[in-house]
């Protein structure tokens, strides 16, 4: 899994404090909702030329630790 921890922000005042790629608008939820609907990864880059693919496998490792943390959380 990718350390995300350099990639990921999350600023108070930025996006609702959601977690953004380097401190960008666009947010973890964003790329999860892109690929949900069957973008690929090629067609995220060419239309956000600014991320790359480090930041998508960024976005889903912290969500995969997102999702561990609950899961522990509720158990």
């Amino acid at each position: 899994m990718i350390d995300y921890k350099q990639i990921i922000t999350i600023e108070p005042g930025k996006r609702g404090g959601k977690a953004c790629i380097r401190g960008m608008r666009i947010t973890v939820s964003d790329i999860l909702g892109w690929l949900a609907a069957g973008m690929t990864i090629q067609d995220i880059l060419a239309d956000f030329n600014e991320l790359t693919e480090t930041d998508i496998f960024a976005a889903l490792s912290y969500a995969a630790d997102r999702e561990n943390k609950i899961y522990q959380l509720a158990v």
